[in-house]
Parts: C-alpha cells; structure tokens; sequence
C-alpha cells in the first residue's frame, strides 16, 4: 500500500515521499532541504532505501548531502547533468527497480527547464519536478522550446488519470495566467475557484490529474484554436504550428 506525502520546503518547494505504509519503506524525491524530511522521517518511522533528483537546480538538490550523511542510500540523478552526491544516474529507458516499494520506476528524458532533466513514472503517477507543472510549466532556462514542447508531450501521452506531482506550489497564479490565454474556458475558471479554497485551508493543490491538466493548462493545449488565436494576437502576427505556439505563450508568461 502506497502513499506519497508532500513535504513543503524553502517558500514553495514540494519535496515528495513515497512510502510503503506496510513495511514503512520509503523515496525520497526532490529534496531541497534535509531538515524537513528528516523530520518527517522520524516523526512517521520511514526507513529511507532512495533518493531521486529530476534535475540540478539548488532548490532539488540542496538536501541531498544531509540525507546521505545520515543514510547509506543511492541518489538516482539526471545522466546528462552534474548533482553533487549522485551515485546512479539515469536516463530515458531505465528502470529503477524499488523492491522495498513494489515499484518499477520508468526515467524519461525531459530537457527544457534544464538541458538533462528526468521525470520518474510508475503506477500511473509522475514526478515531473519543474518540467510540468499543474497548470503551467517550467522555464526554459537552458533548453530549446522544441525540447520544451516534446518534453511535455511525452507526458501528455500518458493516461487521463496520471497524477502529476511536480516540484512547486504554483497552481494559482498558473491558472490566472490560463484565465488570460483563454478568457472563456470555463474548466479554468472552476479550477481557479477551486485551487483557491484549497489554498485558503493550507492544503496542497498538487497533484493534479492529466485530464483536468489538458483541459486547462494552456502548454498543454498548443494545438487549440482558442489557444492559437489568443498566442497570434500577443505575437502580432499569425503561428503555424504548435512550437510557435507554446514558445509565444512561454515568453508571454515570462513576461508577467
């Protein structure tokens, strides 16, 4: 029996825990910071058996050497980028297997955000870190918006009922961003309205599932002539296909 628990680090980060409520095993994803899992470690009685990086920034890799320190477990990191600590690293096609879970953990390779980012995939759940985010997605801080754009169709490609636990708290001001993309799109405005009450109560608004994420997130929708016509009427001029598109919208957000 699996539960992953959202651990709130730095001013918005989400640090993951997969745990396995039967033998108390558990994964460790993203840590920006040790102290907080740890914490959570002990208070819960977690046995720690892996850590997983989706990509090199400080604020996902910050906690690694605290963990480490404390136990004697392998760092699944990007292949193609450099994580202090990393002991395993991964790319598209491996598969990590967690027998202390029960988990086969797929690896997709998700450049964009970074130029070496994963995402991990299992049981119809993925951990997507700043790539996809609910609502949004990452900055292209040092991949193409090609790459950005393939990156998140690989995820859009998986089951309606994947839940997308990806590495920050930014679902509201995505969705007010959506709001202006596509003013009549009625399942943001739902949403809005919900990720707000949500919010109010100092809950999480992550995951999502990949059906409401291709109903209102507007990288997600690059091929909608809603979408199209509103990313045409910011760029001053008339978008051909679907990269165009989702770069116009990328600078457009950038651009808030």
């Amino acid at each position: 029996m699996l539960e992953i628990i959202p651990v709130t680090a730095l001013k918005d980060n989400y640090i993951w825990l997969l745990e396995n409520k039967i033998n108390q095993h558990a994964v460790i994803v993203d840590p920006s910071e040790h102290e907080p899992v740890l914490e959570s470690i002990k208070t819960r009685g977690l046995i720690p058996v892996a850590i997983l990086i989706t990509h090199h920034h400080w604020d996902h890799v910050g906690g690694i050497g605290g963990l480490t320190n404390e136990y004697d477990i392998p760092v699944y990191t990007p292949k193609n980028e450099v994580v202090k600590g990393s002991t395993n690293p991964v790319g598209e096609g491996d598969i990590i297997n967690l027998s202390e879970l029960s988990l086969n953990i797929s690896i997709l390779d998700v450049p964009g955000h970074t130029s070496g980012a994963v995402a991990y995939y299992t049981e119809n759940m993925v951990f997507s870190g700043d790539t996809l985010f609910t609502a949004g997605c990452g900055r292209l801080f040092e991949g193409s918006p090609k790459e950005m754009y393939r990156s998140l169709m690989k995820i859009k490609g998986f089951p309606d009922d994947t839940l997308i636990y990806c590495g920050h708290e930014y679902t509201i001001s995505n969705l007010k961003f959506a709001s202006i993309v596509e003013k009549n799109n009625e399942s943001i405005k739902k949403r809005l309205d919900m990720a707000l009450q949500t919010r109010e109560l100092n809950q999480p608004t992550v995951p999502a599932n990949l059906e409401i994420e291709k109903q209102t997130n507007p990288f997600l929708r690059c091929e909608e002539k809603s979408v199209i016509n509103a990313a045409s009427t910011w760029a001053g001029r008339i978008l051909n296909n679907p990269v165009e598109v989702f770069a116009t919208i990328r600078s457009w957000k950038d651009s808030i």
